[in-house]
């Protein structure tokens, strides 16, 4: 059984409250608990409260006793209307002030079936493409640059001069 909790209207930035949602995603509820208790930012209080939220909707209305097997399986910050606010500036400029809110939806379940949710994901860095096969000449472009330069054969360079 899955079950959903949801905060409209929360008076954070989506991409904030995104930060503290990856850190719960795929724990369980205890451990989920421990961490928003500890983590140093105001987006943790409002993801707390609807985690909790979240908990008490399976107490209630799917009569879940054993609050140890819930685990967090999606948690997912979307961007809500902007509050739009004018800041006078001097010599009769103004400054444009938005005010971002989110809706905050944390889906709890006790259903694993045997398998391990996956870990968070990282950012991974991927091996640079391999060089092409020959080099391939520069398209002659008008502008500064000489005719004896722009017809010169592929491949070939003019020399410089190194001072000694």
């Amino acid at each position: 059984m899955q079950v959903e909790a949801t905060a409209r209207f929360v008076r954070v930035s989506a991409r904030k409250a995104r930060l503290v949602l990856d850190q719960i995603r795929g724990r369980s509820v205890g451990e989920a608990l421990a961490t928003l208790r500890y983590t140093p930012r105001a987006a943790a209080r409002l993801v707390e409260k609807v985690l909790r939220s979240a908990v008490a909707n399976a107490e209630h209305n799917h009569q879940v006793r054993d609050l140890d097997a819930l685990r967090v399986m999606r948690a997912t910050a979307d961007g809500g209307p902007s509050l739009k606010r004018v800041q006078p500036r001097a010599m009769g400029r103004a400054f444009f002030i938005k005010h971002r809110t989110a809706h905050l939806t944390i889906g709890v379940t006790d259903e694993m079936n045997g398998a391990r949710p996956l870990p968070p994901r990282r950012h991974v860095r991927r091996a640079a493409p391999p060089p092409p096969a020959e080099p391939t000449p520069a398209p002659a472009r008008g502008g500064r640059r000489g005719r004896s330069e722009a017809k010169a054969p592929a491949g070939s360079r003019p020399e410089r001069r190194r001072r000694a």
